[in-house]
Order: structure tokens, then C-alpha cells, then sequence
């Protein structure tokens, strides 16, 4: 039984823990390794590490950073296979999707190569006369990131170290417990890359040495994504230590589609939103609103289409549908259908029960539709996080867009139509965070923020995009003021003295 180090100081350490977390392969069921509860004193450790690596690299020139980080791109897509390998077989993304989880952490990587342009402050000559006004933006101290189990390379690596790093702060991973191998691995890369030791850090442990990294007046700033009841008490604590945080949480994204939509490409584009990554992501669709005037039709086309999916293990490239990451969370989703079941929903597509031949014991969960979810339903309102679309009815534009604005998450919404007048009403006025139209999963490139709002973020500075360099630093303004000739012996100075 392999049992996982922690790192620190670009070292990987035997943890003294006496808890550890059994790690699973999803697509068989077996037990792959231990990871280990680490210890509060380890948790401090690495904070320590962190702390102390602060000042060397946050005076290291932008363009020295960016250089690493050139490195670190070069090698994930040396080792763009390996890390494929390791998302599919701890995570349970079929490869296509376990690829793009990589590539998104190499997306994020590209971002913060451009931290000598993006980090760059601004001036004034004369912003009053004789006077001259610079802003700065500087690195702030060390970072935490508490990282989710369902994109161990994206999150971790893409979302929250690169430009953590680049704007010359230092991080604290807490890598998910049940997925740590690839985070682990990538940062072997970051070491290979000749990044200093302390600056990148990862832990493994529970709730209460996070509750030490949320206290610690050495950490200045938090990411967090998972769910929102944890992400609000995060928010609020790390919030009240005076600390800088951003919590990206649930969401329970909704498609509007209506009657003149293209209903073959409409289906098959929900299809691989509400369905890729097994639904295990913030960003699937996991409920739809369809004009009712096209209704039965698009569920007979949805139907013809779903039933064609294969479901498979990760690592065979032709899966389309891969396993729940985890065993208690694949059973929360079969409760999950069975409550819809009883609720009153019609069950369309049954994902239950679903067996992949010489992987019977692996976690999956086929294709599943509910039709006439109703807005009182908690199927219809709750994130799943699985498999499983919701439909509902409407009666035309207002109210499908009533039915989606009433639900309190908002990270991603769509509209299908080819309407330009309806689309662009549907910009305006939804609730969503990230618009999508005729497109799927409306994830934008990573040089814009992801923008998820209502009970799906907390915090003011998104991640990703220029809101992730005004997160990782913080803005210093210097005014300047040189005397000439005539002012040297001047007794009289202002009471405002340049500024206005």
C-alpha cells in the first residue's frame, strides 16, 4: 500500500499522522494508496515554509518569475500524457476530458506569463503641478488554496498557484484528499522548473488544520472552491482575520432553450455539458428550461442521442461517460435520483443500476433525465453533481427566464435560439455570471475572469482573468515632488501639499 508524502520546501516528507485517507480508483473501486492527515504541526510547517521563501521570491524581477513559469508550461505538455493518466485514474474523467483538465492548468499557467505587462501599475506626470503619481502593484504575502477533488490539475495549478506565484506571493495547497496525486506531481514540475524552495507547498488534511490555515495571521489571502454552505463559512472566518478571500462555489446552471433552436446540435451541445465530466462540474448544465411548444420532441431527440453514450472506464479513449470520482458521493447521487423519483418527477433516462463489463465495481452512473421538474422540487433547485438533468417547461422567453433567475446560484447560464433580439435580452437581464449562447458550457478563456455570482461566489476579486492579478496583489501609490530653485527656501507649503 503506498503512502503519499506531503510537500514542502520542493521536498516530499513522511507525514507522522496516525490518519490517513484511503485513495480509490473510481473505474474500479480498488484502493491505490493512502494519503495522509497531516498533522497541525505540519500544516504550520508549511506555512513557515511559505513564509519564509516570501521575501526572496517576491524581490525576484516579474520577468525572472515568468521565466519558471515558461518552464512549468514546457513541461506539462512534456508530460502532458502522464498527467492525463494520473486525472483519469484518480479522478474518473474519460481521457478526452482528463486531457482538457491538464491543458486548462497549462491555460492558467500561460496567464501568468504575462505577469510582466499584466502586473504593471500606472502614472501621472503633473497629477497636480510639480507633482508626479505612481501606482505599484505588489505581491502581499503568503496564500492558501483549498482545493476540490474535481479538477486536480485545473484548480490547483491553473486557477490558484500561477498567478499566486507570478505576482511573487508564496502558497499553501490543501490538495483534495481523495485526488493528490496529480497535484503532487505537477509540483515536481514547478521544483524541475527551478522554482525556490518554499514557494509552492501541499498539504493533505481535515477541517481543523484547515482551520488553522484560515486563522494564521501569517496567511494573507484564501481560495476555496467546493460548496456553498462551506464556502460561506470559510468566507466569513478567513474574512473576519482580515484576510483577502475568494470562494467559488455550487451551482445549479440552467439552459433556456427555445422553439426556433436547431434541436439535433441543441441536444447534442447539452449533452456534453450536462453529461461530461459525469456532471462533476460547476459548470455543467444541470437543468434545462424548454419552451413547451417543442417539448416532447426535444426529450424523443434527447433520448435517441443519450442512449448512445458510452460509459466506460477513464483510460479507454473511446468512453464518453466516465465514473463518479468517489463511493460515498456516487451514492449521494443515486439518493439524489430516487428523491426525484419520489418528489413527483418523471424518470426518462434511468442512470441506476448502471454496470460497466470487468469494471462492476467502479462508480458509475449512466445518463439520467428527469421531464416535468417543477420549480417547487429540490431536484430542480439543489446541485446534484452527477449525471443527472433536470427539465422543465415554459411558456415562452419571460417565463423561462423567470424560472431561472428564481434559483439562488448563478455561475453559468444559456440560452439556444437563433433570435438575436432574445439573446441579447437574455444577456442583459440573466442572473448567470458566465452567458452562454448556443454554447454549452460558457466557460470563458482563461484571460477572463470566471465570473460565478449570487450563492455561487463569495469575495470580490474573481479567479482567473486581470480580477486574479488584483487578488494576488495589492496596489501601492507613490507621489512624488521635486524642488526647484525657487521653492528650496519656501517656509509656505500647503495645507492640501499636491493634492489638489
Amino acid at each position: 500500500m503506498e503512502k503519499l508524502k506531503y510537500f514542502v520546501n520542493n521536498q516530499f516528507v513522511e507525514s507522522k499522522t496516525d490518519k490517513w485517507y484511503d485513495l480509490h480508483n473510481p473505474n474500479t473501486g480498488e484502493v491505490t494508496g493512502q494519503a495522509p492527515c497531516c498533522t497541525n504541526e505540519e500544516v504550520l510547517g508549511a506555512i513557515a515554509a511559505a513564509k519564509a521563501a516570501f521575501p526572496g521570491w517576491s524581490s525576484t524581477p516579474a520577468i525572472k518569475r515568468s521565466q519558471i513559469l515558461y518552464k512549468v508550461r514546457d513541461l506539462l505538455i512534456e508530460h502532458m500524457e502522464e498527467l492525463t493518466m494520473l486525472v483519469a485514474t484518480e479522478n474518473g474523467k474519460v481521457w478526452a476530458e482528463a486531457e482538457g483538465d491538464v491543458l486548462k492548468a497549462k491555460e492558467g499557467t500561460e496567464l501568468a506569463c504575462q505577469v510582466p505587462s499584466l502586473m504593471q501599475g500606472e502614472s501621472t506626470m503633473d497629477a497636480s503641478k510639480g507633482y508626479d503619481t505612481v501606482l505599484y502593484r505588489e505581491p502581499i504575502g503568503v496564500f492558501a488554496g483549498i482545493v476540490p477533488v474535481n479538477f486536480p490539475a485545473m484548480i490547483p495549478f491553473g486557477w490558484m498557484t500561477p498567478v499566486c506565484v507570478a505576482c511573487g506571493n508564496t502558497i499553501v495547497l490543501k490538495a483534495a484528499s481523495l485526488t493528490p496525486r496529480t497535484a503532487m506531481r505537477i509540483a515536481e514540475l514547478y521544483k524541475e522548473a527551478g522554482m525556490p524552495d518554499g514557494v509552492v507547498n501541499i498539504v493533505t488534511c481535515s477541517r481543523n488544520e484547515i482551520n488553522t490555515i484560515l486563522d494564521h495571521p501569517d496567511v494573507k489571502g484564501i481560495t476555496f472552491v467546493g460548496s456553498t454552505p462551506v464556502g460561506k463559512l470559510i468566507y466569513q472566518r478567513a474574512a473576519a482575520a482580515g484576510k483577502r478571500v475568494q470562494c467559488l462555489t455550487q451551482a445549479k446552471n440552467h439552459a433556456l432553450i427555445l422553439e426556433d433552436t436547431p434541436i439535433t446540435r441543441t441536444v447534442a451541445g447539452i449533452i456534453n455539458s450536462a453529461y461530461g465530466c459525469a456532471g462533476q462540474r460547476c459548470m455543467a448544465l444541470s437543468a434545462i428550461v424548454v419552451q413547451e411548444s417543442i417539448a416532447d420532441e426535444f426529450v424523443k431527440e434527447f433520448v435517441k442521442q443519450a442512449s448512445k453514450i458510452k460509459v466506460g472506464p477513464a483510460y479507454d479513449k473511446t468512453s464518453k461517460l466516465g465514473p463518479i470520482t468517489y463511493k460515498s458521493h456516487y451514492d449521494e447521487v443515486i439518493a439524489d435520483i430516487n428523491k426525484g423519483i419520489a418528489e413527483g418527477a418523471q424518470l426518462v433516462l434511468d442512470g441506476r443500476n448502471c454496470k460497466v463489463e470487468g469494471f462492476e465495481n467502479g462508480y458509475y452512473v449512466g445518463p439520467t433525465l428527469f421531464d416535468h421538474v417543477t420549480e417547487e422540487m429540490s431536484i430542480g433547485q439543489e446541485e446534484i453533481f452527477g449525471p443527472v438533468l433536470c427539465m422543465k417547461r415554459c411558456k415562452d422567453f419571460h417565463d423561462g427566464l423567470r424560472i431561472m433567475n428564481a434559483n439562488p446560484y448563478a455561475n453559468g447560464s444559456v440560452i439556444f435560439t437563433q433570435n438575436g433580439y432574445y439573446a441579447r435580452e437574455f444577456a442583459r437581464h440573466t442572473d448567470g455570471g458566465m452567458v452562454g449562447v448556443n454554447v454549452g458550457i460558457p466557460v470563458p478563456i482563461g484571460f477572463f475572469p470566471f465570473a460565478g455570482h449570487k450563492q455561487s461566489f463569495f469575495g470580490d476579486q474573481h479567479c482567473l482573468g486581470k480580477d486574479a492579478y488584483r487578488f494576488y496583489t495589492e496596489s501601492k501609490v507613490v507621489t512624488t515632488r521635486w524642488f526647484d530653485q525657487d521653492e528650496i527656501n519656501n517656509t509656505q507649503v500647503s495645507t492640501w501639499d499636491g493634492t489638489i
